[in-house]
């Protein structure tokens, strides 16, 4: 008989799913296409999520607000938001979430802020709401890819406890 710690399980993979939701007034009027939702998209997907939703909405506290509050209804898993995490006067995404957002996550956002010399320039927050975790990263393809890069290798023990709150810890 062979000792169990002889034996190599598959490592589990589990798939989560992920939305993203596109903040910016200039994609959302049609004036130019958006780059920075399909590439998160791409490159969730290509680290085990499912990404069941990308939406582009423009920017305001109360549209960032309304449309994290449909997103997150009977939702667990990521939401992504890109765009409007800048200095400009219409970047509200960070106010908008946190008008929703129950509980803070700032580890994620500060992780994400140390993965560029320009991350420090993102306003952007990180909590949850329900059973969904929000992160915002910037809206350039280049800072929102940086950003999840940052914090992709937590991210599914982060929502395993989120969804599941038995999970073990590792």
């Amino acid at each position: 008989m062979r000792n169990l710690a002889q034996i190599q399980l598959p490592e589990r993979v589990e798939v989560f799913s992920a939305k993203v939701l596109v903040i910016s007034d200039s994609a959302f009027s049609g004036d130019r296409e958006d780059l920075s939702g399909p590439k998160i998209t791409k490159y969730l997907e290509s680290n085990d999520f499912f990404v069941v939703d990308l939406k582009v909405i423009k920017d305001g506290i109360d549209s960032v607000a309304n449309a994290l509050i449909a997103m997150s209804e009977q939702f667990a898993g990521l939401i992504v938001t890109t765009g409007g995490t800048g200095f400009s006067q219409r970047d509200l995404t960070p106010e908008g979430t946190l008008k929703v957002i129950q509980r803070h996550a700032p580890g994620l956002a500060e992780k994400m802020r140390q993965s560029s010399p320009l991350g420090p320039l993102s306003r952007g927050i990180a909590g949850c709401i329900g059973s969904a975790l929000i992160v915002n990263v910037p809206g350039s393809q280049k800072g929102a890819i940086e950003s999840i890069e940052a914090i992709i290798g937590i991210l599914p023990h982060a929502l395993s406890l989120l969804v599941d709150p038995g999970d073990a810890h590792p």
